[in-house]
């Protein structure tokens, strides 16, 4: 069973980046792909972001292709988000899940990491 604990978020200006972390423990990590999902208030957990086990495909959300970009370092047993020109849109909580998904139920997620775009 492979755990999850997201970290990096903050609060950052609009245009500003965040690099978000997932990391697992737990040494099937690098046969998972994984998925980044968000949640904000009135609009539900969505996928934003996800890269196949050996980081050869990834695919966008399309509110953020061109801004995000995804990698894993399964050596550190860890995926990133980097999250470029950051929008007050972009205002959730992240998420990752193990798995090619468009949606979890949240009994499967961990406690997210808060990331907050305001001025």
């Amino acid at each position: 069973q492979v755990q999850l604990v997201e970290s990096g978020g903050g609060l950052v200006q609009p245009g500003g980046s965040l690099r978000l972390s997932c990391t697992a423990s737990g040494d099937t990590f690098s046969s998972y792909s994984i998925t980044w999902l968000r949640e904000s208030p009135g609009k539900g957990l969505d996928w934003v972001s996800r890269i196949n086990s050996i980081g050869g495909t990834v695919d966008y959300t399309n509110s953020v292709r061109g801004r995000f970009t995804i990698s894993r370092d399964n050596g550190k047993r860890t995926v990133f988000l980097q999250m470029d020109s950051l929008k007050p849109d972009d205002t959730a909580v992240y998420y990752c899940a193990t798995g090619w998904v468009d949606t979890v139920s949240r009994n499967y997620l961990g406690q997210g990491t808060q990331v907050t775009v305001s001025s």
